[in-house]
This record gives structure tokens, C-alpha cells and sequence, in this order.
């Protein structure tokens, strides 16, 4: 065989395929991401100061350095040993617990408020807004008198309670937005395949309001877990504290143990972060799951 027959001839080489040249990106490209990671970084450089600090040794904290000379590990380690670990159960308990408890009362009344329109309808769901407008720092001597009178101070039963009222009218209110956004005929449409009032909901319905539905228990599950005031009122018991309450025993009237106090607030963004990051995804999903069958 000569080398003329292995040799490709000129109509092949012209016609294989030629890479197109990348296109250099548009000015407008670059600047929108140079600002978009501006940003980025001017959102989480505290969080890095946060991680940074928490891992300095207790003489370095006064150093005017970037990175520690040397990483002290044993501030997160502390952080279990000391008990602490007790204290975030109980702000996982508080704060799971409110969020369930609002969900579910918030579901079953923004669902009502929006497909029947009674008597009074209009002044109830002002009356919801309006009670958003109280603090519970306003009304901490009456919340301790009556969760006092039930015996339930100093227990994690009262947070959940106190955190659920608290945050139920927000969630009534964006939920009964999302499902007066819905079509009725998508309902109707169930029915007429034999589905009842419950089947509707649950296949339908709630598929397209999980937006709402993420945004409130996000909004609840946040507020629950970063509440301060009627936990240090409510709770005596350091076991029996939540997390917030626990790190303020680091800041004393005349020294603060800062690289503990660090660690602990590193650990305690973790779930949060976890959770956002679990629930992105429900919410890109919940913008078309149900509107086709």
C-alpha cells in the first residue's frame, strides 16, 4: 500500500469541520460579573473574618494580621466539650418545631381566606397584617405571666409557642397571595377527574404555592432560630436555652471570649446555610410541579 492511498484527498480536507473561534466576552459581560463578585465578596468578607477569628489562639487576637500564625482547632472542639452542643439541639428543636406549627396552621387558613370570600373577609385578613406589627419585646412581661400561669417557663414548649404565634401572621399573609394567584380551574379541573377537596390541594394546588410555602417556612424557620430576647426571658436553665442565649455567656463584664464566641457563631450559621441549600432547589421546582398533569 503506497503513502498516496493512506493520504486523505483535498475534498475531505476541506470539508472537515473547522472550530468557530470563541467570541471574547462584551464589556457589559465583564462588568456585571466583576460587580457581581464585588458583591459577593463584600457579603460573605464577614463571615471570613468570622472563620478566621474563631481560629486564632487566644494570643493572637489583638494581632493586626490577616491569616493566624497558627490555627487553634480546639476553639471548634470547645464548642461540644463545653456543652454547647446541648444548646443547639435545642435551637434545632425550637426552631423545627415553630416552623411546623405555623405551616401547619397558616396552610389550612390562607387556603380558606382565598377560595371563599365571607363576611368579614377583608377586616380578617387586615387584622392578620396588623398583629405583624407587635414585637415580643413589647408584650415580654405578659408572655412570661401567662406561660407562668401554665407552667410551661423554662421549657422548650413555650419558645415553640411564642415563635410560631409570632411568625403566623407573615405566613398567612404570603400564603393566601400565592394561593388567590392560582387559577380556580386548575381545581375544577381536578374535580372533574374525581379528585376531592384534599386530593386538589395536595396534588395541584400546593405544588404550585411551594414558593410561598419555602418563603414562609424559611422566614419562620430564621426568625425562630435567631431569637434572643423571649428566650433569655422565658429560660433559666442553661441546658434548656437555646443557642443565641448560650453564646452571651461568652461576653463577660470585663472580658469577652471572643475566639469561642466565633467558633460557636460559625457553627451555629451552618444549618442555616444547609437549609438554603436544600431548599433552592424545592423552590425551582415548585414553579412548574402541578401545572401539568
Amino acid at each position: 500500500m503506497t503513502l498516496t492511498q493512506n493520504a486523505p484527498t483535498v475534498a475531505e480536507k476541506t470539508t472537515a469541520p473547522v472550530a468557530a473561534p470563541r467570541s471574547l466576552p462584551s464589556v457589559k459581560t465583564v462588568v456585571i460579573a466583576a460587580s457581581a463578585y464585588l458583591i459577593a465578596f463584600v457579603f460573605l468578607f464577614p463571615y471570613l473574618v468570622m472563620v478566621l477569628t474563631a481560629l486564632r489562639p487566644q494570643g493572637e487576637l489583638r494581632q493586626a494580621t490577616y491569616l493566624p500564625q497558627r490555627f487553634e482547632w480546639s476553639n471548634f472542639t470547645n464548642f461540644w466539650t463545653g456543652g454547647l452542643a446541648q444548646n443547639l439541639g435545642v435551637t434545632l428543636q425550637v426552631a423545627a418545631g415553630s416552623t411546623v406549627l405555623v405551616l401547619l396552621v397558616a396552610l389550612p387558613a390562607a387556603y380558606y381566606t382565598a377560595r371563599h370570600d365571607f363576611r368579614g373577609r377583608t377586616a380578617f385578613m387586615i387584622l392578620v397584617l396588623i398583629t405583624q406589627m407587635f414585637q415580643p419585646t413589647a408584650m415580654l412581661v405578659g408572655i412570661y405571666r401567662e406561660f407562668f400561669q401554665f407552667g410551661l417557663v423554662d421549657s422548650v414548649w413555650a419558645l415553640i409557642l411564642v415563635n410560631g404565634g409570632f411568625n403566623l401572621a407573615f405566613a398567612v399573609w404570603i400564603l393566601n397571595a400565592y394561593f388567590s394567584s392560582i387559577p380556580r380551574e386548575l381545581e375544577e379541573a381536578a374535580f372533574i377527574d374525581g379528585n376531592g377537596r384534599f386530593g386538589a390541594l395536595f396534588r395541584v394546588t400546593l405544588p404550585l404555592a411551594m414558593p410561598g410555602v419555602v418563603t414562609a417556612l424559611i422566614f419562620t424557620f430564621i426568625a425562630a432560630w435567631n431569637e434572643f430576647v423571649v428566650a433569655l426571658t422565658l429560660t433559666t436553665t442553661p441546658g434548656n436555652q437555646p443557642l443565641t442565649v448560650a453564646l452571651n455567656s461568652f461576653i463577660g463584664q470585663y472580658q469577652v471570649d471572643w475566639q469561642n464566641l466565633f467558633a460557636g457563631s460559625v457553627i451555629a450559621t451552618i444549618p442555616v446555610i444547609i437549609l438554603f441549600a436544600l431548599i433552592e432547589r424545592k423552590v425551582v421546582g415548585g414553579l412548574t410541579a402541578g401545572s401539568i398533569k
